[in-house]
């Protein structure tokens, strides 16, 4: 299963330590800080990268609540049959934090791993890694 990574690039770090535990989980994850060369077309990119894949790992962020990039992720995700059942989203930081209005309804339907705090996240991270398992 290959995995699509969402996430602002605030959480860049964050991103970075979920592509590594789904990697060394055994699945294969595509993350734009690999995928996509200087001089590429970023857009052609990632809208490549979104067809390729068969799941989602979208970490929720206030930041990432605020990109229109994420949202577009998140939009292609729930129109896509492939991703059927295959987005996860990742609640990142204090839920306190989070805007009501801001916040997709449509996202409060699905199942929701807690990521507390962005650092010392295993058991999270191992969430992550086995509802992606689940739907493989």
């Amino acid at each position: 299963m290959k995995v699509f990574i969402s996430y602002s690039h605030k959480d860049e770090a964050l991103a970075r330590q979920v592509v590594m535990f789904l990697e060394n989980a055994g699945l294969n994850a595509w993350y734009d800080k690999r995928e996509i060369m200087p001089g590429d077309n970023w857009a052609e990119k990632v809208a490549e990268g979104l067809k390729e894949c068969d799941a989602m790992v979208v970490l929720l962020s206030p930041d990432a609540l605020e990109s229109d990039h994420v949202r577009w992720d998140i939009s292609y995700a729930l129109g896509e049959k492939a991703y059927s059942r295959r987005l996860v989203t990742v609640l990142v930081g204090d839920p306190q934090e989070f805007s009501k209005d801001g916040f997709p309804w449509i996202l409060r339907r699905l199942k929701v791993v807690p990521l507390p705090e962005r650092d010392n996240n295993e058991d999270g991270l191992r969430q992550i890694a086995q509802a992606l398992k689940e739907v493989a």
